[in-house]
């Protein structure tokens, strides 16, 4: 599978999700702002609860603008066998059930699902409990991570 084409998809979803949360910054900035939002009394909190929004909207676009620099700084190269799963390893698992799983692991705010043909590749940052547990591993190598109450089993399949 090409590293290079999954990067290139996961920045145009990154950079559809930010022209999303700045249309929706915009409109809470606007509802923020807007004259008939002004509190008429201590009840009226329509204005401050818009500026609420509006201060999350920046800051998730911010996140998504800090993702997307990653992403356009990150060089996948090939695997090394001897090091180990890294940043840029493309990584087939096997669930306890015995479900096959291809991963890509990238730099940060990649979590989305990619269709590539008939295949599904799930990308995932380094910040996330699976990439912890996973670096470092070789094929053949078995993990494990506590998801809430449930203890989750995966066995390395093989890496790219």
């Amino acid at each position: 599978m090409d590293k290079l084409w999954l990067q290139q998809q996961v920045l145009e979803q990154l950079s559809a999700d930010l022209q999303q949360v700045e249309a929706a910054l915009q409109t809470a900035h606007e509802a923020a702002t807007h004259e008939e939002n002004i509190a008429e009394n201590k009840y009226d909190t329509l204005g401050l609860e818009a500026a609420y929004l509006a201060t999350g909207q920046a800051r998730r676009a911010e996140a998504i603008r800090q993702a997307i620099a990653a992403w356009r700084q990150f060089r996948p190269r090939p695997c090394d066998a001897e090091q180990g799963i890294r940043v840029g390893a493309l990584i087939r698992l096997r669930d306890a059930d015995g479900q096959v799983q291809l991963l890509f692991l990238g730099p940060l705010g990649g979590s989305m699902r990619l269709d590539h043909g008939a295949q599904s590749v799930q990308v995932i940052s380094t910040e996330a409990p699976l990439a912890q547990a996973l670096f470092g591993r070789c094929e053949g190598d078995e993990v494990s991570i506590q998801v809430g109450s449930k203890r989750q089993q995966f066995e390395v399949l093989g890496l790219e």
